[in-house]
């Protein structure tokens, strides 16, 4: 393996610009409630345990035999939920991961990682259906049927969850009581997350474009067209950022879909990493087995990480580290400035095929060995 630094000379001015400077008021309890987490951009920027000084002492503190699984995990308030290819969705107590309950869909496989709101889990299935359950008990409060598999995660905004199916339709459902408020039909399959800002929903499809929908009417306000499927985007400072299927990351502003720039990402297997951003610069995984880093205002690539194998799944960033998982069985710690290696650890058995979540100094996989995994320090 080997790290490749590009645009050595501008690193230092890449990093830290005014611009980009933003506070957040933490809370006593971090969470990673959905897939895109804080202001939809795969970061925590409320984690003050774990960095780039103690990471390399990363170690399992629990794993737990979930079966095989593609989704993601998630945490609020101590509990950590997650779904397997079993269709089975499970609650873990954080720091111990005793199990608290599961629950068994009626078929299909569970690919879409929970979101969690208001004591309500939220999350997908292959049997078509969008599931809401209490999140004490796994008790369900509702579920709705779209015309396929849903494979989207769903994004939860201000009382509304939005997500995308195999119909092709992106779909706004009441949080309380599933009702439909509308939906929009794309040309293909949405497998893409939808990330909500400023009112708009940015979602990507199949049919090769990433789509801008009025988050109240689901009017259509503008398209991108790329030359491949159109992967989920992430949202930072008015840009919206995402791969497609023709190997290149694009910026576009959100505004009006005009293209700030693209950034060659190569690839041997199909895209599917979403980027994660943070302090102005976008990280994102390749099917080329790289994990890259480019600033975010220009496009100018900044460091590679060669990992031997696809990434195929999207990074998270927390305190100074970019945590990334790949179909090698080995999941990276990275340094966010140089790209240097911190920590790794080979997980048995199995690729990964999960994205990360980092909270309260703990950072939760899963892994297609049948297991979920939670390392902190000793």
């Amino acid at each position: 393996m080997k790290r490749t630094i590009v645009a050595l000379l501008v690193l230092c001015v890449c990093f830290a610009p005014a611009a980009w400077g933003q506070k957040y008021t933490c809370p006593a309890t971090v969470n990673w409630t959905e897939f895109h987490t804080i202001d939809m951009q795969r970061w925590n920027p409320c984690e003050k345990v774990l960095g780039i000084d103690n990471v390399g002492g990363l170690q399992v503190k629990w794993s737990y035999p979930i079966g095989r699984t593609d989704g993601s995990p998630m945490v609020a308030y101590g509990v950590v939920y997650i779904g397997t290819n079993s269709g089975r969705l499970y609650a873990f107590k954080a720091s111990t991961g005793k199990k608290l309950w599961s629950y068994q869909t009626a078929s299909g496989t569970n690919h879409s990682s929970p979101a969690i709101a208001n004591g309500v889990v939220y999350f997908g299935s292959t049997d078509g259906l969008v599931y809401a359950l209490k999140a004490g008990s796994g008790e369900k409060v509702w579920s709705y049927a779209t015309a396929a598999n849903v494979e989207s995660s769903p994004t939860v905004v201000h009382g509304v969850v939005y997500i995308g199916s195999d119909d092709g339709s992106v779909y706004a459902l009441d949080a309380s009581s599933g009702a439909k408020l509308w939906s929009y039909a794309t040309g293909g399959a949405v497998n893409s997350i939808p990330a909500v800002m400023k009112g708009v929903v940015y979602v990507g499809s199949s049919d090769n474009n990433l789509y801008a929908l009025d988050a109240t009417t689901g009017a259509k306000l503008w398209n991108y067209t790329t030359g491949g499927w159109a992967n989920s985007p992430a949202i930072a400072k008015d840009v919206v950022y995402f791969s497609s299927n023709d190997n290149n990351l694009y910026a576009l502003d959100a505004s009006t879909g005009a293209k700030l720039w693209s950034y060659n990402i190569g690839g041997f297997y199909p895209q599917s990493s979403s980027p994660a951003v943070a302090n102005g610069v976008v990280y994102i995984g390749s099917g080329d087995g790289n994990v890259y880093a480019v600033n975010a205002h220009t496009g100018v690539g900044l460091w590679s990480y060669e990992t031997g194998n696809n990434v195929g799944d999207s990074p998270a960033v927390a305190n100074g580290v970019v945590y990334v998982a790949t179909y090698n069985w080995v999941f990276y710690a990275l340094h966010a400035k140089t790209g240097v290696l911190l920590w790794s650890d080979w997980l048995s058995g199995g690729a990964i095929s999960s994205s990360p979540a980092v909270a309260n100094g703990e950072v939760y996989v899963a892994s297609t060995n049948g297991n979920v995994y939670a390392f902190g320090l000793p």
